[in-house]
């Protein structure tokens, strides 16, 4: 059997414009929720102590770290302060 990995499945799908497109479009809200779990992952917490620091519920942070919740601007900075972090905004 073989197997067939996302990086592969994604370098395939890149070739479709449309799909880069749209896969580019939800970069920067894919990176910011990439840096608050490799935050919290690297602080050794629970999902449920990140929601105690920051008093946003459990299950939406789970909702955010899988995808299913966008995030917002006051909610990324309610994350990283209970992180002992800060957002910071480039645009270039």
């Amino acid at each position: 059997m073989l197997k067939y990995t996302f990086e592969e499945h994604l370098k395939e799908s890149m070739k479709d414009p449309e799909f880069r497109r749209e896969w580019e479009k939800l970069q920067p809200e894919m990176a910011a929720i990439e840096t608050i779990i490799k935050a919290r992952e690297e602080m050794g917490i629970s999902q449920e102590k990140l929601s105690e620091l920051t008093g946003i519920d459990q299950a939406v942070i789970s909702k955010l770290e899988t995808g299913k919740r966008k995030p917002t601007l006051k909610m990324l900075q309610r994350l990283a302060h209970g992180l002992g972090k800060i957002v910071q905004i480039e645009i270039v």
